[in-house]
């Protein structure tokens, strides 16, 4: 049977988590075709083969380094053969069927051509990270006063987080992480797929940005719902580190230089800030490890970045 969806998980060093998810997926997803393809980084922990032997049914890419994720999803995206690709974190499980849930609102809504949905905690609630807004200027002037972090739940304060989005609703976004996003694969080919700038964080607001200009938005379904382990691959510092240099990366690609350089000197000032902080309280330790690396995070990932052979930099999203 010719595959509606192809999913696509990109795993790193997750043996087991890559498998659960994959296992709730043939356990719950049972009412539309779909394919699953799983693009190994070059695991060291016998990922590939544990997933080989545990879900036969899945297509495995094994690569011979550690690309990335963007990089990855579009390495998968070249041997998919469904009308969408679904793109689903290797650390989740399926409450439902989300694969019946994205097939529905896509056929209903095929002029949105990406969709994402709902990425919960083990409680339930919802985790408020499926669904972002760009960063602008106000919003890095946000994180650089500690505006976004005193008033996160202010979408005047905290845009980019959109904190006053009702989930529970379906709705136009304006950008998708890519823990959870469908895309139409004739959309993704069209766009070249992500951005291969990218090693990690950003490539997907980038994604829906230049899939805006075509006319295209990301739909929150609410009904595709998956349980979110969260930061399963990677520590706080080195999360912290990619996501600013993913985000830096964004700025350079897509803002006028004068522009990117004032982002870039506000995400400094927000980091610089929350370090003296954390050096007054005693607390959040980890900022003071973030501003000691901004050489490298404001340079964002240089072309072709890859993490040294001793790096235990994941490349899973968080």
């Amino acid at each position: 049977m010719i595959p509606l969806i192809s999913v696509v998980v990109v795993s790193y060093e997750t043996t087991l988590l890559t498998v659960e998810c994959l296992l709730s997926l043939r356990s719950a997803c049972q009412g539309v075709p779909y394919e699953i393809i799983v693009v190994d980084n070059a695991s060291t922990d016998g990922s590939a083969e544990a997933v080989a032997a545990a879900v036969p049914e899945a297509q495995v890419v094994r690569l011979p380094a550690n690309i990335g994720f963007g990089r990855a999803a579009n390495a998968g995206a070249e041997v998919a053969s469904g009308r969408w690709l679904l793109l689903i974190n290797p650390d989740t499980t399926a409450v439902g069927d989300v694969i019946a849930a994205f097939a529905s609102a896509a056929i209903m809504q095929p002029e949105a051509r990406l969709y994402t949905g709902r990425t919960l905690r083990r409680d339930g609630t919802d985790d408020g990270h499926s669904c972002i807004a760009p960063p602008s200027l106000w919003s890095l002037f946000c994180f650089a006063t500690g505006l976004s972090t005193l008033f996160r739940r202010s979408s005047l304060l905290n845009p980019e987080e959109l904190p006053r989005l009702d989930r529970s609703r379906p709705a136009r976004v304006p950008a998708a992480s890519g823990c959870l996003l469908m895309v139409e694969r004739d959309l993704f080919r069209q766009l070249d797929g992500f951005a291969p700038d990218y090693f990690m964080y950003s490539e997907d607001v980038d994604l829906c940005g230049r899939a805006a200009a075509l006319g295209a938005w990301p739909l929150l379904v609410p009904a595709a719902r998956v349980t979110h382990v969260g930061g399963a691959s990677s520590t706080s510092v080195s999360k912290r580190v990619m996501v600013l240099r993913g985000k830096c990366t964004y700025l350079r690609l897509r803002w006028p230089h004068r522009r990117a350089a004032v982002g870039r000197t506000l995400l400094a000032a927000g980091v610089m800030l929350r370090a003296y902080g954390s050096q007054l309280t005693g607390r959040a330790g980890y900022w003071r490890q973030v501003w000691a690396h901004r050489a490298a995070w404001l340079a964002g990932w240089p072309p072709g970045w890859q993490p040294p052979a001793q790096d235990t930099v994941k490349a899973g999203r968080a």
